[in-house]
């Protein structure tokens, strides 16, 4: 059993809206809809919905209208805006995580609520957490042509591993199908990762850590990447990858829907 850390409070400025809710799926799925199916189907017991207090009642209101989350899960909101300093921009992905610290007990799945990953990376998160250590975490790993989209270029987290172990992640940016060199097996993180929870407790050390060399700043951001790199650097967390074969389904323009629907509507 594990619970489900839904990061569900961006802002969405490229897509001009609230994208986690937009409708991708068939039925009127949204992205998020799928990843609580998913990763209750692979052993989640609970959902922690990491939300804005302005989007909030929107979330609540989306499964309302899809006649409620599924049945067996527990369900917890947390609202990212109130931890921390207030400012308008949330503090970013790594903060996010640390806001739900309350409302995890036990081992926990992390996915942004916006990407599509594929019923088999929880499946195989979830079983990767039965032998997780407390110093440890996992990252799915994706084979980068499988998360490329057909026109325009992307960033990417570009994973150096050893065997099975991380041992860095750059992020590249301009990767296209047309206009890149790296393999087409090339791992890739699209922030699909399983930690135990003294990570929070690392979290909430490397979080000070940031708002003294940067809360002064409207726009820094306090990145899950970054934060899981830094304990790896101290050499306090090992992270191990587990890779999948699905192909990521993501939005972040308007024009991205229609594409991400029929890719959906073959899944």
């Amino acid at each position: 059993m594990f619970t489900l850390v839904v990061m569900a409070a961006g802002l969405g400025s490229r897509f001009g809206g609230t994208k986690q809710l937009a409708q991708v799926g068939p039925n009127g799925e949204a992205f998020l809809d799928f990843a609580i199916a998913d990763a209750q189907a692979a052993g989640a017991a609970r959902v922690v919905l990491i939300v804005r207090s302005d989007i909030e009642a929107d979330v609540k209101r989306h499964f309302e209208s899809r006649g409620g989350l599924p049945a067996g899960l527990e369900v917890a909101y947390v609202r990212q805006n109130e931890h921390g300093p207030p400012r308008p921009k949330p503090w970013g992905t790594a903060h996010a995580v640390l806001s739900a610290s309350e409302a995890v007990s036990g081992p926990f799945v992390v996915c942004n609520a916006d990407d599509y990953y594929g019923p088999t990376a929880y499946a195989a998160l979830a079983q990767a957490i039965g032998n997780m250590a407390e110093n440890e975490a996992w990252l799915c790993g994706y084979h980068l042509d499988h998360t490329l989209p057909n026109e325009g270029s992307v960033t990417r987290g570009v994973c150096r591993v050893d065997g099975h172990r991380l041992t860095g992640i750059v992020e590249q940016e301009g990767i296209s199908r047309a206009g890149h060199t790296l393999p087409a097996s090339t791992i890739v993180s699209m922030n699909l990762w399983a930690f135990s929870p003294r990570f929070m407790d690392s979290l909430q050390d490397g979080f000070a850590r940031f708002l003294n060399e940067h809360g002064d700043s409207p726009t820094a951001e306090y990145l899950l990447p970054h934060a899981v790199a830094a304990e790896m650097d101290e050499g306090a967390l090992t992270v191990r990858v587990v890779t999948t074969d699905e192909t990521w389904i993501g939005v972040t323009n308007p024009d991205d829907l229609e594409v991400a629907r029929v890719a959906l509507i073959s899944r």
